[in-house]
């Protein structure tokens, strides 16, 4: 491996487009942030080092043995986050980067692409939630980051018509001066050097600055590089592993992965787990799945005996054996996905993404298909599952690494084929650290569970276990929280500054929430519940139904200046439930 003569920005950018550096399958995605990628050229125009690549040379000949993929140029985060691989002829040897895929992404994105990720409270789905950036440099004034100095930012195009008193230069814009002097053009052309619109300090500033990013891109060797002209893969991947085991987001789950892209025979393993993910993710109202995930569901399906993350255990025969079982596993996977977004489950309250992987090995042992989910005759299986979930969720048993879990599951699953073994499981781990039995001490904690919480969701799914899950469910306050202003307890007559204490803080808490389909939710708004429950029910009867059903005694006050009473009658009420559903009082007398 030898140290090479430094290179331009802009012959990266012209070998990057030409194809002929590209990107092994062992990298991992595109991370980077704005933030990040603005700091780097900071940083060049600054002479700041910014540590050597590592390329790895590729003979005409071996190209075929190996995948490679393309450099992102427009990166968006919900629609281009996954490098497209890339089809290479056998005329000429490539580069792959080993090390400092990153940073070069990076100034592929900024001198010729996008950047697009998700704006703060936009949904998901909403076509406003991506705006589409372009980095800029300002040629008035520098940065007034502390830890910058020359003022890159990405922009919208609409912010850069709010930024009236900057001259922003669009970074693509760098790479078509083909020689100094047009850096002088340029800015004679936008009146840079006018002074009667400048003062002589911007004039000189703009000069000065647009003339260093000219040198940086086009004329100094800012791309210092090792060249590793080796080609057995081991060696590359030992390479890979030393100078990447630090950085950003480095997933372990990317270097096995490129392994299986390299094994599996009839399949590209990256592109076929990269898809199925984002398939994975958009079920019900989204999850928050990753390779990491799917890679260890393929070990604990396919029952390879070590589930860890390590290379010995993606060989050529175990990679054979979970290519075989793929389309049951994704099934599996799939159905047991959407199985808990029945359930009410997604990205936000499901705490744990590996607490899927032993109910989709349930599902993939008994081969129980899509039907499972709506079958009748698998109800009780499902309510097993339902409170094994929530279980598992509240005690936090996936927290941590959880390797130790799957050969208990794996072996109560194979035991008792057909039924989910819910009591085995509680009864296998009682008195140990992973237990599922619950104290009185565990219901306390509950009971103090405050809205919007995942473990909250948990706690009151099992309080409702025959919802209809075909229609999503809300937390609600049943005594609105608006209500819970001093003002507006005052104007009740709660005059008492200590019982205004308890009324504020109790509303949050599970005894004051109930789960509401959203459109009743939504209708419900900030009425008042006594007020709401008259006008949606005005039977007597169905009004003493939906109070039993939601724990609240028909016989107390719906009141909101008797929020106490209420509080605890329904907190009291809610404890006898989930003692009884979660066996306290059983597990304290064994």
């Amino acid at each position: 491996m030898a140290y090479e003569t430094p290179i331009t920005i802009k012959k990266v950018i012209e070998n990057i487009q030409k194809r002929h550096y590209v990107l092994p399958s062992i990298q991992r995605e595109f991370v980077w942030d704005t933030e990040q990628i603005e700091k780097l050229f900071d940083s060049l125009m600054r002479d700041y080092p910014i540590s050597t690549f590592l390329f790895w040379k590729v003979e005409k000949h071996r190209i075929k043995d190996f995948q490679f993929y393309e450099f992102l140029a427009h990166y968006h985060e919900k629609n281009a986050r996954h490098n497209t691989k890339v089809n290479l002829g056998s005329d000429q040897d490539i580069i792959a980067i080993l090390d400092g895929q990153q940073r070069m992404t990076s100034m592929f994105v900024a001198l010729t692409g996008s950047y697009a990720s998700k704006m703060p409270y936009y949904r998901w789905e909403s076509p406003h939630a991506f705006p589409k950036k372009h980095l800029y440099l300002n040629l008035l004034g520098n940065s007034e980051e502390m830890e910058m100095e020359y003022d890159f930012q990405f922009l919208t195009d609409e912010k850069l018509t709010e930024e009236s008193d900057k001259f922003w230069f669009k970074a693509h814009k760098v790479l078509e001066f083909t020689e100094l002097p047009k850096v002088m053009e340029y800015l004679m052309m936008n009146d840079l050097m006018d002074t009667s619109k400048y003062t002589k300090e911007q004039s000189s500033f703009a000069l000065n600055t647009l003339n260093q990013f000219f040198n940086v891109v086009h004329q100094k060797g800012s791309v210092s590089y090792f060249l590793e002209e080796g080609e057995e893969l081991d060696k590359v991947l030992q390479i890979f592993i030393r100078i990447n085991s630090g950085g950003t987001k480095l997933s372990y789950s990317d270097l096995l992965l490129s392994i299986a892209t390299a094994q599996w025979q009839e399949r590209d393993a990256r592109e076929v787990i990269h898809g199925f993910v984002d398939n994975l993710n958009q079920i019900g109202d989204g999850f928050n799945f990753n390779k990491d995930f799917v890679l260890k569901s393929c070990l604990v399906l396919s029952d390879l005996k070590d589930v860890k993350f390590k290379v010995d255990n993606f060989t050529t025969e175990n990679m054979e054996i979970i290519e075989g079982n793929w389309e049951e596993i994704s099934h599996a996977l799939r159905n047991a996905a959407i199985l808990i977004s029945k359930f009410g489950y997604n990205r936000d309250n499901l705490l744990a993404n590996t607490s899927v992987i032993p109910i989709a090995y349930f599902l993939y042992k008994n081969e129980f298909g899509e039907s499972f989910i709506h079958s009748s005759s698998q109800t009780e299986n499902r309510n097993k599952i339902r409170e094994w979930l929530a279980r598992v969720s509240l005690k936090g048993t996936f927290g941590g690494t959880p390797d130790a879990i799957y050969p208990v599951m794996r072996n109560l699953i194979n035991t008792y084929k057909g039924e989910f073994p819910l009591q085995q499981i509680i009864e296998y781990y009682r008195g140990k650290r992973r237990s599922i039995s619950f104290s009185d001490e565990d219901i306390y904690s509950i009971l103090e569970l405050k809205y919007g919480k995942a473990k909250t969701y948990c706690a009151l799914s099992l309080l409702y276990p025959s919802l209809n899950h075909s229609f999503k469910y809300h937390q609600d306050h049943i005594h609105p929280r608006s209500f819970f202003t001093r003002n507006k307890l005052r104007s009740l007559g709660i005059e008492d500054s200590e019982q205004q204490d308890v009324f504020l803080d109790r509303y949050d808490k599970i005894a004051n929430l109930q789960l509401l389909q959203a459109n009743e939710n939504i209708e419900k708004k900030d009425k008042n519940f006594k007020d709401w429950l008259y006008e949606r029910l005005p039977n007597a009867s169905d009004q003493n139904s939906f109070l039993i059903q939601h724990y609240i005694e028909p016989s107390g006050s719906l009141e909101l200046a008797e929020f106490q009473d209420f509080y605890e009658r329904r907190r009291n009420r809610m404890k006898v439930e989930l003692e009884l559903i979660l066996g306290v009082k059983e597990d304290l007398e064994v």
